[in-house]
């Protein structure tokens, strides 16, 4: 089945990951119509696509040819593409940040279900090759996790902006990172504690931020999983080799049987008592044409998968506590009731 897709939003990573997806999966996938605020940019985009620019984002969403919509930005659209979306019966695929409050996630997720729609949010971290291998590796070889330390440093928001996503940024890849760590602890949180470092400048309000979660406790009385994340983006722009200077690994897991070192997209170190192994994996397709498929099975599959909006929901949860915890120097649960803004979707 070629699905007929709108675009709304063409994000920092149009060129390097959604494009050149669109372009392998032209068997799967035909772009109709494209919507961007930047009038021009949609014009020019629609042209090379053989599709259509609308103007707004409603007009796209009601269009009789679209079926499904790639949410790619949230720029001034905010969430308003996904309500959209679910007044007019079209799945949508939500590959970008959106700044909302716990009660407006609350009605959104509420919102998707009623609609009875497909919702695919982007997480790109669980379809790498290294975190496949990962997990049948603790399901075979190494056991169940113990603990897990999970770590990003990148350069600075350039601070005359230019990225639609920076000011989301660091919540953005914040919680791509507790969804990891929750898909390989196949555990949910239970309690957070966070501390962070305030930004010198506007572009977004924290550049590090140190996560703690526990997470609930298995049936086998051991101690539950406890998880440490630290994302920092205090490297001055444009400063790519001191991002990449001596940078630890993207995920380390010590596990019952074994620890294991992770370096996306395709690297996994790991030791047991037999000592040092080495696998670099090669992905068959790149990241952006598998999130595509999947997108693609879960539009045309009889039986609809919500599970990315619940996956969503959480993962923006747990970060709303740790952004409550930064604030009161306290651990605190994972769903609290503060209403500051994070970002839904990455």
């Amino acid at each position: 089945m070629k699905l007929k897709v709108g675009l709304i939003g063409l994000g920092p990573t149009w060129q390097s990951r959604h494009r050149p997806a669109l372009a392998a999966l032209s068997n799967r996938y035909s772009v109709r119509a494209v919507c961007d605020p930047i009038a021009h940019r949609a014009a020019q985009v629609a042209d090379e696509l053989g599709a259509r620019p609308v103007y707004g984002f409603r007009a796209l969403a009601a269009a009789d040819d679209i079926e499904a919509i790639l949410m790619l930005s949230g720029r001034w659209f905010g969430a308003l593409p996904i309500l959209a979306a679910c007044d007019y019966g079209k799945a949508i695929y939500c590959g970008a940040s959106v700044d909302l409050r716990q009660d407006e996630a609350e009605g959104l997720r509420e919102r998707v279900r009623r609609s009875g729609i497909a919702f695919m949010a982007e997480f790109p971290y669980r379809l790498a090759p290294a975190t496949i291998r990962l997990k049948e590796l603790i399901a075979t070889r190494l056991g169940a996790p113990r603990m897990m330390f999970c770590n990003e440093r990148h350069a600075a928001p350039a601070p005359n902006g230019g990225v639609a996503e920076c000011p989301a940024s660091h919540s953005r890849r914040l919680i791509e990172m507790v969804d990891w760590c929750r898909y390989i602890a196949d555990s949910e949180p239970v309690t957070v504690q966070c501390a962070t470092h305030r930004s010198a400048v506007s572009v977004q309000p924290e550049d590090y931020s140190l996560v703690t979660i526990d997470f609930e406790p298995d049936a086998s009385g051991a101690p539950p999983v406890l998880a440490q994340i630290a994302c920092g983006s205090y490297v001055p722009t444009g400063w790519t080799e001191a991002a990449a200077f001596r940078r630890p690994a993207d995920l380390q897991v010590a596990c019952e049987r074994g620890i294991a070192f992770v370096d996306l997209p395709g690297t996994v170190t790991w030791f047991d008592e037999a000592g040092q192994h080495t696998e670099h994996l090669q992905d068959e397709r790149p990241l952006g044409e598998r999130l595509l498929m999947a997108f693609h099975r879960s539009v045309s599959s009889l039986v609809l998968r919500s599970s990315s909006l619940d996956d969503a929901y959480r993962a923006l949860q747990v970060v709303l506590a740790a952004q409550h915890s930064a604030a009161s120097g306290q651990r605190v649960a994972c769903a609290p009731g503060d209403a500051s803004p994070t970002s839904f979707g990455v």
